[in-house]
């Protein structure tokens, strides 16, 4: 009996220590996404959408500390630019298929740029179905942190350009808003913000565009 119970004790102790090793992230960093179709909004808007627009997306990872294949990536940025088959709505009951544009950080090294190509496709799952092109940009990225909480302030060389703020009572257009989609990767922490211009200009997805005023961002924290 004590043979049995000793040995119950050291798999306890085993399968405890195996849990709390998987449960310490490898990378971890801020999180932006802004689509075409609002997410904070009520169902007559969102149901006007359905099906017509809203079928692009951006979706940024700021890097704060940790490695992904083994290869560190603190303090770099990669930024997917979407185009999917269908509203980006709520993909846990209608999933999406996206070609995608990366753009990587220029201060990453060709092992970071690989890695953060890689970290991309993983946390962005189907979205990035297919990535048309691989671009470098000089980054400038502060989610979060540029003075208020629904601040972030986005911009890539000449592809990527994003201003967000809170949201305020002044965006409320029917007075039956709500967070009506979750975001689109997996997040903690995330909250719908306001999107002052969010702009893409590039190639590969013979598409390009500027939205302003739409509620219509997310931003939160991404660990893996």
């Amino acid at each position: 009996m004590k043979m049995k119970l000793s040995i119950a004790v050291v798999m306890l102790a085993a399968a405890t220590a195996f849990a709390g090793k998987q449960s310490t992230p490898t990378i971890s960093g801020d999180y932006l996404e802004v689509r075409s179709c609002d997410v904070y909004t009520g169902p007559c808007f969102a149901n006007a959408e359905m099906g017509l627009t809203g079928k692009e997306g951006m979706l940024v990872w700021s890097v704060r500390e940790g490695s992904w294949n083994g290869v560190k990536l603190d303090g770099l940025n990669v930024i997917a630019i979407v185009r999917t088959d269908g509203t980006l709505g709520d993909l846990r009951y209608q999933p999406r298929s996206g070609k995608a544009v990366l753009v990587v950080d220029t201060l990453a090294t060709p092992k970071q740029r690989e890695a953060l190509v890689e970290l991309a496709r993983s946390l962005a799952g189907g979205l990035i179905n297919e990535v048309a092109e691989v671009k470098t940009a000089p980054m400038e990225v502060a989610i979060g942190t540029c003075g208020n909480k629904g601040c972030a302030s986005v911009k890539a060389g000449t592809l990527v350009q994003i201003t967000t703020r809170c949201l305020g009572s002044k965006d409320h257009l029917c007075g039956n808003e709500e967070t009506f989609y979750p975001p689109l990767t997996e997040v903690t922490g995330a909250y719908p913000v306001f999107t002052e211009l969010a702009s893409f200009d590039g190639s590969g997805l013979n598409l390009t565009w500027a939205l302003v005023e739409k509620r219509n961002a997310f931003l939160g924290h991404f660990a893996r």
